[in-house]
């Protein structure tokens, strides 16, 4: 190959690379702009893997795209009832086959977003795996930092956003073991809830499609908030 066409191929996904870009944007831009009609969002996120969008999946009756592999979610996907905008943010943490840069991208992402919709955000389902919560928490500790997800927790607080935490995998955990995990992290939690709300633990476990407490707690938040009528999107 010589070197005009080597030229040639290079401009050529130069162009290419281009127009994806534009065309990108101009999706962004149409979301955006349809999000815009919504007055009410509730927000899944958690860690990669975690199974938000399996969670969504059940307790709506939508089709989100899943998978086995951290990662899938790369970009906050949304569903829309009436005025009501549910959205799965990404995952954040270890995730298969994506850059340190975009993973940090991703998380910085995710903090944007709440930040820009903070007014619109009134319930916010933080989905943690329950049977790994001590080891995840025990790596953290041996580095002297606090977990990614704990701090996103706080910071979602600070807003005022009602927190849930969806304490998902519990079927994982040992049966004489159960009540002194989920009591550890919902004594965690507590700790760093920085504007004193109530915050609702719902153990579940997506695999199993148990995920009625989760439901309960949903429609709780919607009843302290007076959106009585949005009982019926979640089942």
């Amino acid at each position: 190959m010589n070197w005009r066409t080597k030229a040639r191929l290079v401009k050529r996904k130069k162009n290419i690379s281009k127009m994806k870009a534009r065309e990108t944007e101009r999706s962004m831009k149409k979301i955006e702009e349809k999000n815009k009609t919504a007055s009410f969002e509730i927000i899944f996120i958690g860690r990669s893997n975690v199974g938000k969008s399996t969670i969504l999946n059940e307790i709506t009756g939508e089709k989100l795209r899943t998978g086995k592999r951290p990662g899938v979610t790369l970009k906050p996907t949304h569903l829309y009832f009436d005025d009501l905008l549910v959205t799965d943010m990404p995952g954040f943490g270890f995730m298969n086959g994506v850059t340190e840069e975009k993973t940090e991208e991703v998380k910085t992402g995710i903090v944007r977003y709440i930040e820009d919709h903070k007014d619109r955000i009134k319930i916010a389902v933080l989905v943690i795996d329950g049977a790994a919560f001590e080891q995840i928490v025990k790596r953290w500790d041996e580095r002297d930092e606090i977990p990614i997800d704990i701090e996103l927790f706080s910071f979602i607080t600070e807003f005022g956003i009602s927190p849930i935490v969806a304490i998902n995998k519990v079927d994982r955990i040992e049966k004489d073991a159960y009540d002194e995990k989920i009591d550890t992290i919902k004594k965690y939690y507590n700790e760093y809830n920085q504007n004193g709300k109530n915050v609702a633990f719902s153990p579940i476990s997506a695999k199993r499609k148990e995920t009625e407490a989760l439901v309960k707690a949903l429609r709780n938040e919607l009843h302290v908030l007076k959106r009585n009528d949005l009982f019926k999107f979640f089942k």
